[in-house]
């Protein structure tokens, strides 16, 4: 890897979910303003690493540093307000609030991103402000979980599955939604199921395997690795 200034860094992490070891030596990192892919089947232990990284799942071991700081051993709740947003799998959606009270509850002041701003990339939710959580469709509820995760504004951003289940047109908007994000200089950490997808953003790739890294390459890459893909992402 080349010389950048770094915005996260995983060294070397080991996470359990009780005696069930998850994460294996895991170590990667995300440079300033660059969008990183983490790529693998399900099970492969993405979503663990994101939720390692936030301190949902702290590892047993192993050290992550957010700007030079480490972060390991700090509860979920302070590493957000250090400025990492999370996006997560499955959305995780309060059910009884409306779109218009999940992004006041969870705005940071008057900021970058307000909930007025979010609303201008959502129009959708903008029509839907009294509709609460459940009431949405599934490519309205993923559009509620980024915009709820803009208004913290955050300085580094984890995006777990955010094209999960949901429609061609809807992922085509998270998309662009994204690559606005990064031409911003956001660092972002991308999970993903849709290869293609995740290559179109990222700047830079690795491919995940029974918790472990297996592969670091650039987009270009691993396009041109057949036998990465078909062994490990199933292309």
């Amino acid at each position: 890897m080349s010389e950048q200034k770094i915005a996260l860094e995983v060294k070397n992490i080991n996470t359990y979910y009780g005696f069930s070891h998850i994460l294996y030596d895991l170590s990667l990192r995300i440079p300033e303003g660059k969008v990183v892919a983490l790529l693998g089947r399900n099970g492969a232990g993405k979503t663990t690493t994101i939720r390692s990284i936030m301190g949902l799942t702290p590892p047993k071991n192993g050290e992550i540093l957010f700007r030079g700081e480490p972060i390991q051993n700090k509860p979920a709740y302070k590493i957000s307000q250090m400025g990492i947003g999370i996006c997560p799998q499955g959305r995780r959606l309060f059910k009884s609030l409306t779109v218009k009270e999940h992004l006041e509850v969870y705005c940071r002041g008057s900021k970058q991103w307000t909930p007025a701003r979010a609303l201008e990339y959502f129009p959708r939710l903008a029509e839907r402000l009294n509709n609460k959580g459940n009431e949405l469709s599934g490519g309205e509820q993923q559009m509620l979980a980024l915009a709820r995760m803009l208004v913290i504004n955050p300085s580094l951003i984890l995006l777990d599955e955010p094209t999960e289940g949901l429609a061609p047109l809807i992922v085509a908007e998270v998309g662009n939604l994204i690559k606005m994000i990064k031409d911003e200089g956001y660092p972002i950490l991308l999970t993903e199921q849709k290869l293609k997808f995740a290559l179109n953003l990222a700047d830079e790739v690795y491919v995940m395997n029974k918790g472990q890294i297996v592969y670091y390459g650039t987009p270009a890459e691993l396009e041109a690795n057949e036998e990465i893909k078909h062994t490990y992402l199933g292309v």
